[in-house]
């Protein structure tokens, strides 16, 4: 499905044009995925599976501040606008149907597991890193949210105070 690039199809958009545009059918595109959602949450995995792998790069001389910066510029990129609606509605379909989508739903910890690595490597015990990138996250997904909701949010100042959270490590969460 690279041929949408960064993008992903509008919901509007049908299988047959979405195979038409792969170079495939629109019964093999069933067969394989199910639905058009289906289809949605295959190419968010592969697309993010590019963004990790992008991250992974760059988290060798990066702190987790600095590592979360990057994967809120990659997500805020206006470019990637479609991705981000399209990642909130699998997200809101694989909470209904999770046995639908489970590879989405298994490919969600991929920037997780990122990131505790590097939090680790910061300084913070096991406890306190998934601690932090649990919150990290939840706060990222949050905010994405409101920016994809509410256009002209302005979600900086939110996201430094969600960075403060986390730094330095304190020593009471390991206690």
């Amino acid at each position: 499905m690279s041929s949408f690039g960064e993008e992903l199809p509008p919901r509007s958009t049908s299988l047959r044009e979405i195979a038409a545009r792969a170079g495939t059918s629109h019964a093999l595109l069933r067969y394989h995925f199910g639905s058009h959602e289906g289809v949605l949450a295959a190419m968010l995995v592969a697309q993010r599976a590019q963004d990790n792998d992008t991250l992974t790069r760059e988290s060798a001389t990066a702190g987790f501040a600095e590592l979360v910066e990057r994967v809120w510029e990659l997500y805020t990129d206006p470019g990637r606008i479609a991705r981000v609606r399209g990642f909130f509605l699998v997200a809101g379909i694989a909470a209904q149907e999770p046995e639908a989508f489970e590879d989405f739903t298994a490919s969600l910890d991929d920037l997780g597991s990122l990131l505790t690595e590097v939090a680790r490597r910061d300084g913070a015990s096991e406890q306190e890193a998934a601690l932090r990138v649990t919150v990290t996250i939840a706060a990222l997904r949050g905010l994405l949210l409101q920016q994809v909701l509410t256009p002209g949010f302005h979600a900086e100042p939110a996201l430094r105070l969600v960075l403060q959270l986390g730094s330095p490590p304190s020593q009471h969460l390991t206690q």
